[in-house]
């Protein structure tokens, strides 16, 4: 049986123009080969900016690439057809299929509406100015390429608690809406950044107006019900309350009889907050590791200077594993994205080593590291400028290490700053590895296995280093590693 491993199938960068389902149909069979068991795939319906949005800026749920809207029919990724057969190539090579669900706001208003609002400080969005006035707000969406198939949801006003641009008076800022929902304040249950984090951008979804939660659960259930679907990474969820994922999950799966994978971006440094989230959730969901993946960017930056032996330290995979996605990168800390931090590609593959094949935690891969990506564009200068996300070398090979040795009980030796190791004893049925890295100079470890390995011969599965190990009559041996590297060990057949 497969372990849980997942695949980001796409990039902040991604081509336009409809490449990305049929991309993503040609390779199911190669990643189903390869040990991946779930493919996040991006949001799959219109944007704002249709056939150019990522699909952060949602405009219409149930516009899969079907209806003539923002000035396309197809999103950036394709058309519905071409998703559904994408969808469907991936489940039949026995691979999960989890949708982007962007709940937090909506952008691409369809018409103007005379609001009542307040001003906000945008560092404290608890200090909400007591007086409000009129203004014109982007703020109604009726979705004309559509016509009323699938939903005839009209959503208003009263569907939003803030906005972020007005008119008459031309103003950009933090605004709350003045309705029927919310007279006081945000919504609590939301992470407390600037007093309180509910508005984020667009116009922000009011979670307490009943009619929207029936919405957005209808639409969970139209979804299931209409394209493969297997689960769900949440976007942005530190700015919705938890109340509300926790109640609509419950939801999706009573109705579909299913587990729903589910993984949602709670993207904070601080363990306590992740923490916190999955108190208020019941645990109904995992969460990106964003602490230890803000501690893989530093730690690529800093080189020898960086204390491998604390990576672990204040981690949510090391306080809660079985709520717990390891990420080494993805599309929000990519260069320029708002919350880049980019591991260096150095450190990719002992980053990697370190989510695939230990116990705890399910790991996610981002495509740029396992197939490469490039992308041009202007800078503010009008000069052309070029980043390149580089294929990492190692991991098709580690991905393969984690379905074949990542096996059995797990021993760490993070007993030195600069080069640590951990040891998988392997089971009766499968073998295990040795795995160890160094961010200095050649270094090694020694390690005790288990009695049955006593004059063993072990060789390097990565191929970074060439010797052969031979573990000795105590059934312990000197494991090295290459400069700024890390080997995994094997038995020899």
């Amino acid at each position: 049986m497969k372990k849980t491993t997942l695949f980001q199938f796409f990039h902040w960068y991604y081509p336009d123009g409809g490449k990305l389902w049929p991309e993503v149909a040609d390779k199911a069979e190669y990643l189903s080969t390869l040990g991946i068991s779930h493919v996040w795939l991006p949001p799959a319906y219109k944007g704002a900016s249709g056939g150019y949005s990522v699909g952060y800026d949602s405009y219409d749920l149930f516009d899969l690439g079907e209806f003539d809207q923002k000035g396309s029919v197809p999103t950036k990724y394709g058309d519905r057809a071409g998703l559904e057969h994408a969808a469907q190539c991936l489940q039949s090579h026995g691979l999960q299929v989890l949708f982007d669900a962007v709940l937090n706001h909506k952008l691409g208003a369809d018409e103007k509406e005379r609001v009542h609002v307040r001003r906000v400080e945008e560092h404290d969005r608890n200090d909400i100015d007591d007086s409000a006035f009129e203004a014109l707000a982007y703020t109604r969406f009726v979705f004309p390429g559509r016509q009323g198939k699938y939903s005839e949801f009209v959503w208003d006003y009263r569907c939003f608690s803030g906005v972020d641009y007005i008119e008459d008076p031309n103003e950009n800022g933090i605004f709350k809406i003045m309705n029927d929902f919310g007279e006081d304040g945000w919504n609590d249950d939301v992470d407390k950044e600037n007093g309180n984090y509910d508005y984020l951008m667009g116009a922000d979804i009011e979670f307490r107006n009943e009619a929207v939660n029936e919405e957005l659960k209808f639409w969970g259930r139209w979804l299931l019900d209409s394209v493969p679907c297997d689960g769900f990474r949440l976007d942005a969820v530190k700015h919705i309350p938890a109340w509300f994922y926790s109640q609509w999950l419950d939801h999706l799966r009573e109705h579909s009889g299913r587990e729903l994978f589910t993984v949602a971006e709670y993207w904070s440094p601080e363990v306590s907050a992740l923490q916190n989230y999955l108190h208020e959730t019941e645990n109904k969901l995992m969460l990106f590791d964003s602490v230890l993946h803000t501690k893989f960017h530093h730690a690529s930056k800093s080189g020898s200077d960086y204390d491998l032996s604390t990576l672990f330290a204040d981690t949510l995979v090391a306080i809660a594993p079985e709520n717990t996605v390891t990420l080494v990168a993805n599309h929000d800390t990519q260069p320029l994205q708002s919350l880049e931090a980019p591991v260096e590609p150095w450190f990719k593959p002992l980053a990697y080593a370190l989510i695939l094949l230990r116990e705890q935690g399910v790991p996610c891969v981002f495509y740029p590291d396992l197939f490469g990506a490039t992308y041009t564009d202007k800078g503010d200068d009008g000069e052309d400028y070029e980043i390149i996300m580089p294929v990492i070398p190692e991991l098709e090979k580690l991905i393969e290490a984690r379905q074949r040795f990542a096996n059995g009980a797990q021993h760490d030796y993070f007993d030195t700053p600069q080069c640590v190791a951990f040891v998988r004893d392997g089971t009766e049925e499968a073998p295990g590895c040795v795995v160890v890295m160094t961010n200095g100079d050649v270094a090694s470890k020694h390690v005790q296995l288990t009695e049955g390995l006593a004059g063993r011969r072990f060789y390097d599965f990565l191929g970074n280093h060439a010797d052969v190990v031979t573990a000795g009559d105590d059934a312990s041996a000197e494991f090295p590693v290459s400069a700024g590297s890390v080997s995994v060990w094997v038995l020899e057949q």
